[in-house]
């Protein structure tokens, strides 16, 4: 899925300071410092609550019920609906950028992970779960120093079977992290939508992000 991608690079930035190119000095301070590269021995780690995350919508939710609990089990996409939720993430960079996001649940944890490449002409790649079971490409742009992603094809590899989404049909990802001045923390916001479904999955939530020593 996206394997024939032939323009993916090799970048000693992170992928998205790459593709954003000199446009990266436009991003809000917090956000230059999340999206810049992570030093050698070093982690970056953010650890905030998200307001909501999951899906909503009971009606969409129970249609879909048996693809988000697949995906939820690869560490794709979490298939519930909950709200204030604390959650960890870490960020390690090589051979891309790898992330891992811990949902600290009432019942347990469970961890999204993603790793996201940089593609030729100001895209991204980023597949999920383990293996990569989802994968989509964005174009990447900045507005009032917030970093915006926006899907442009999105695919799915369960097994053998293989799809990439017509575009009339494909699920519309947007993704915004932006700074939130009056707390010191950073933003972040992102949406699934589905023509004729609605709205199939988001999160939102702020962080506060610092780089460690990896463990």
């Amino acid at each position: 899925m996206f394997d024939n991608v032939d323009d993916m690079t090799t970048d000693l930035r992170s992928p998205y300071a790459a593709a954003l190119g000199p446009r990266v000095d436009e991003l809000h301070p917090h956000l230059g410092r999340y999206f810049a590269a992570i030093p050698r021995g070093g982690v970056g780690v953010g650890r905030g609550t998200f307001e909501r995350v999951g899906c909503r919508n009971p009606v969409v939710r129970a249609l879909l019920g048996p693809v988000l609990r697949v995906l939820q089990r690869h560490g794709a996409v979490y298939g519930g609906w909950a709200e204030d939720v604390p959650f960890t993430v870490r960020n390690r960079d090589g051979e891309g950028r790898s992330a891992e996001r811990t949902l600290h649940l009432p019942d347990a944890d469970w961890t999204m992970r993603d790793r996201v490449r940089t593609l030729q002409h100001g895209r991204i790649v980023d597949r999920l779960g383990r293996p990569g079971v989802l994968a989509a490409v964005f174009d990447v742009t900045t507005s009032e120093g917030t970093l915006e992603l926006r899907s442009t094809r999105v695919g799915v590899r369960l097994g053998r079977l293989r799809i990439r989404f017509p575009r009339c049909i494909a699920p519309r990802i947007r993704l915004v992290e932006s700074a939130d001045e009056d707390n010191g923390l950073q933003r972040v916001a992102l949406t699934v939508d589905v023509p004729l479904l609605g709205r199939i999955h988001e999160y939102a939530g702020t962080f506060r992000y610092d780089i460690e020593e990896d463990a």
